[in-house]
């Protein structure tokens, strides 16, 4: 049986979490839960967001699925993802943005997936005050971090049968950084040639691109700001952050999550959509390999949301958790 670390998180964190487990459950999913604290609920009991417990079942068990952790804007502690992808090097978020039925979008067979470098950028967090009118941030870019990056979305364009890799950045302006990240897309891209079409486009007409058309686009692989920016524009696309499954993939290490907040508002109210972290759960299994556990799940699911009747209230329906989840539990094999 493996091991899996599980953070249940913050707000609707647990409810959503328990709903995943739920469905794991019946489907006979074989996974023995490491269940670990982080967020608000670890401060209050520790002092710290990420407890080293945290880190360490993580490492231990190599896999983890994570439902949000608060995080303060502005000041008070640093992000829990962001310091877990730094902590276990998890260098490529992976976050796909496909439609499903039954949710009212603008735009039909939307099927990007978005990769984005998860550990440098500005999310370096190197920032200092000069004075008290001006602070500043520096933008880190590297070779390995840009080559490595590439090199998994023209890998997981090849795995999944993808025909293109889109690179964004906003080389015209910063010319060094992005620069650099561009010049080693483009460098992996010529070992894929043939086998995978490669375009490139700058952020500001990617963004307009996406509203006016996003079927062109196919993967797109971006530095870590404008992947965080872009990966929730294209979940807009699909139906919003509610559906969107996310994953935070490294060498040894693998943390799924959904990306949405955690909902502070609606938390203990039984009406809280476990979607995004069911099909981040989906992710996880097909990472372990487990593909007729993941199939099952997902097909269940896809069945609820065809047949449109239970849905919970963000996704246009009335349905409560509680009965969303025993709706897919009803489909599953």
């Amino acid at each position: 049986m493996k091991t899996v670390t599980l953070i249940k998180g913050d707000g609707i964190g647990p409810e959503i979490a328990d709903a995943c487990l739920k469905v794991f459950e019946k489907a006979n999913v074989n996974i023995n839960w490491d269940i670990q604290l982080a967020g608000l609920k670890a401060v209050e009991e520790y002092g710290t967001p990420l407890p080293n417990e945290v880190i360490e079942s993580i490492k231990k068990n190599k896999i983890a699925l994570k439902a949000p952790c608060t995080t303060p804007i502005g000041k008070g502690f640093r992000s829990v993802n962001v310091a877990l992808r730094k902590e276990l090097d998890l260098y490529a978020s992976v976050r796909e943005a496909k439609n499903l039925n039954n949710i009212k979008t603008r735009y039909e067979n939307v099927d990007i997936t978005v990769i984005r470098e998860n550990t440098e950028d500005l999310y370096a967090g190197i920032e200092r005050k000069i004075d008290d009118d001006t602070c500043e941030s520096i933008k880190i870019i590297t070779r390995a971090a840009s080559m490595r990056i590439g090199k998994y979305a023209f890998d997981y364009a090849i795995k999944n049968s993808r025909k293109k890799v889109t690179a964004i950045t906003k080389a015209n302006i910063c010319k060094l950084t992005d620069g650099l990240f561009l010049e080693c897309v483009r460098n992996v891209a010529k070992e894929y040639e043939g086998k995978i079409e490669y375009n490139e486009i700058l952020i500001d007409n990617a963004c307009m691109q996406l509203v006016i058309n996003p079927n062109q686009f196919d993967v797109m692989v971006l530095p870590n700001l404008y992947g965080d920016i872009v990966s929730d524009l294209t979940s807009g696309l699909v139906g919003g952050l509610g559906v969107a499954p996310g994953a935070n993939i490294g060498k040894d290490y693998a943390v799924f999550e959904a990306v949405h907040g955690s909902a502070p508002d609606i938390a203990g109210k039984n009406i809280a959509n476990p979607t995004a972290l069911l099909r981040s759960g989906i992710l996880m299994l097909e990472y372990m390999g487990e593909n007729n556990a993941a199939n099952n799940i997902k097909n269940a699911l896809y069945k609820v949301f065809d047949e449109g009747n239970v849905l919970t209230r963000d996704l246009g329906g009335n349905a409560t958790t509680n009965e969303f989840v025993e709706a897919i539990i009803t489909n599953l094999k």
